[in-house]
């Protein structure tokens, strides 16, 4: 039988560990790594909202919401109505006891090879987040620019920032870093982007990939 409880509030906290998209581009929900194990916890329109940056994996969570036991499946469906960016509460140490077991669902930096220093870098990536953008493979170019800013260890020097329509829909996914601006970008172009705008060891020059939301 598909009976379910009454809907009961809630409030958590935890480690985010990813988005949730279907069809490439729609957010359907998260996973946070909490106290009481790995949560798949279901967004509404408004905890989207409530949310008003990129969330990078590893933050710390506040998400509040109500929850529902479900019989037939015998498990607990979350549906988040508001996310915060905060600080860990005062029992971290438990949670950090409780959460040893999912350090697998969070990967390791792989360690470095040389002793190199951390590259010396600032600076803010735009990217559109309007669904003509995302229809086109905007959520995957994110995620790779997040991917590739963590793997440079840039993530506290370079800002991601969503914004609104940045006019040539048609020719999206459209990203502007440091007042350059890139259409039709796809993830494969990411890495070899950030590394001329901060810098690295790329050698071969990104005009070509600028150049092609020129039309």
């Amino acid at each position: 039988m598909g009976h379910k409880s009454e809907k009961t509030p809630f409030q958590i906290e935890g480690r985010f560990l990813g988005l949730v998209v279907k069809d490439g581009y729609k957010i359907k929900g998260l996973r946070l790594s909490t106290a009481v194990g790995e949560l798949y916890i279901k967004l509404s329109k408004e905890a989207r909202a409530s949310c008003q940056r990129v969330l990078v994996p590893g933050e710390w969570l506040q998400v509040s919401g109500y929850q529902q036991l479900d019989y037939g499946e015998g498990m607990v469906k979350f549906k988040a109505d508001h996310i915060r960016v905060a600080s860990p509460s005062a029992d971290l140490a438990g949670f950090e006891r409780a959460s040893r077991c999912l350090e697998q669902a969070i990967p390791a930096r792989p360690p470095a090879q040389t002793a190199a220093p951390a590259p010396s870098a600032s600076g803010t990536i735009l990217f559109c987040q309007k669904s003509d953008c995302c229809k086109r493979g905007g959520w995957a170019v994110t995620e790779a620019i997040q991917q590739a800013l963590g793997d440079r260890q840039l993530e506290g020097q370079v800002k991601l920032k969503g914004t609104g329509c940045m006019k040539q829909c048609k020719a999206g996914p459209n990203v502007i870093i440091n007042k350059t601006r890139y259409s039709r970008i796809r993830p494969e172009d990411v890495p070899q982007i950030i590394d001329r705008h901060f810098p690295a060891a790329a050698d071969e020059p990104t005009s070509a990939i600028a150049d092609r939301g020129q039309c």
